[in-house]
């Protein structure tokens, strides 16, 4: 579930050509549940009308200071006091200097300073204003006063230039907004993940692998930082994005995701299991092309190294979490892997189910603990899946205190 459902939340919107992206940031959060009131400065009606806004949000866009609202509250006080969040995107070099120095002049500086809750600012300016010395102390001066700031991106400029000043996407300040309202109970923790396959050369050109995409890694890693972990990522081959603040590891083969686990392993507090490492790799792997002839060929492989198992016996106080993609089977072959692996806890599902393991955007697992509990959850995003295991994995260390 996206954690702004049911959230009240304030975009103002200040005048530059990034307003451009303000409906469609807009449009996601009202897509995800949130209430959403938006309000404009003068000089953003310059660039797009209230219309707009009014039609994406269902609400009233609040354009002046003393704006009254339905109930005859004046709108900057009432705004603020029930706001869970205000983000300003675009964020103005004009607004920056505001806020950072208590200015309120007009309805979107007034309800910041009135505001208790979280804000985050989104700028877009000309790379050289954002490299002005002023705009930086206002922006350091910002950050030590708790407001939280997503840095504008590299890239083309409305002026023609190119240079830092481009305002973060719309993905990006979701998830940012995200990550500030969801609540840091896993903090002090520093969580390994691995992710995704291996890949096994056979030649310059072939590879054994399996179907992995990675997105259960991914999406534990993305959780696991929001909720204020440290988190490193170590993942075989994906078409993935990386999540924004995680350390992350490339490797291809299976020794290789061996090496940085390892090294990154006695930092850990939690170590997440998730990758599907090949069992074995070619025995010899040719330095050009295998030509395809009329016979057969004989492929001979020797085994990868057990990471889990390597881990399961030097784990220490660690927290460590498995997976088992089953065929058949199911709860035997993962309580076997359970307790063989000396893990806390093992994540099973049946990958030849529907929807459920490789690939898909959905699993349906079931959660097994050493003594033998078995939660069997029904079919949910990978997301929420990641949720609920590591709401697990908060439980297991209030126990181990």
């Amino acid at each position: 579930m996206c954690i702004l459902k049911g959230k009240e939340i304030v975009i103002g919107v200040t005048g530059g050509i990034a307003i451009c992206k303000s409906p469609e940031l807009l449009r996601e959060m009202v897509k995800c549940g949130a209430k959403v009131q938006v309000v404009m400065t003068k000089h953003a009606q310059e660039f797009i009308t209230p219309l707009t806004f009014q039609t994406l949000s269902g609400n009233l866009v609040i354009t002046q200071l003393f704006h009254l609202l339905p109930e005859s509250k004046i709108s900057h006080v009432a705004l603020a006091e029930r706001a869970d969040m205000i983000v300003i995107a675009p964020t103005t070099a004009n607004i920056l200097g505001k806020i950072a120095n208590g200015i309120g002049d007009d309805m979107l500086s007034t309800l910041v300073m009135a505001a208790k809750c979280p804000v985050l600012l989104a700028p877009a300016m000309n790379y050289r204003m954002w490299a002005n010395p002023a705009v930086q102390r206002n922006v350091k001066h910002l950050k030590q006063d708790g407001y939280h700031l997503i840095e504008p991106g590299f890239g083309d400029l409305a002026c023609g230039e190119e240079g830092k000043g481009r305002m973060a996407e719309v993905e990006e300040i979701l998830e940012e907004m995200e990550e500030v309202l969801t609540g840091k109970d896993l903090q002090g923790e520093r969580i390994l993940i691995t992710a995704g396959p291996t890949q096994e050369p056979l030649d310059p050109v072939r590879f054994i692998s399996n179907r992995s995409s990675g997105k259960m890694g991914y999406a534990l890693a993305h959780v696991a930082q929001k909720r204020g972990a440290e988190v490193i990522l170590i993942s075989g081959p994906t078409s993935l994005i990386p999540p924004r603040k995680v350390k992350f590891i490339k490797v291809g083969t299976a020794l290789e995701m061996r090496e940085a686990t390892l090294r990154e392993f006695q930092e850990a507090t939690v170590v997440i299991k998730s990758a599907a490492v090949a069992d074995y790799r070619p025995t010899v792997k040719e330095e050009r092309k295998l030509k395809k002839s009329d016979s057969s060929i004989t492929l001979a492989l020797e085994k990868n190294p057990d990471i889990l198992e390597e881990l399961g016996k030097n784990k220490g106080s660690r927290i460590l979490i498995g997976f088992a993609a089953e065929t058949e089977r199911l709860i035997k072959n993962a309580q076997d892997k359970l307790k063989a692996k000396n893990l806390d806890l093992i994540i099973a599902n049946d990958v030849s189910q529907e929807n459920s393991g490789f690939s898909s955007d959905t699993n349906q697992v079931k959660i097994i603990d050493q003594e033998g509990t078995i939660e069997d959850l029904p079919l949910l995003p990978k997301g929420e899946v990641a949720e609920l295991i590591l709401n697990r994995l908060k439980e297991m260390r209030k126990r181990k205190g």
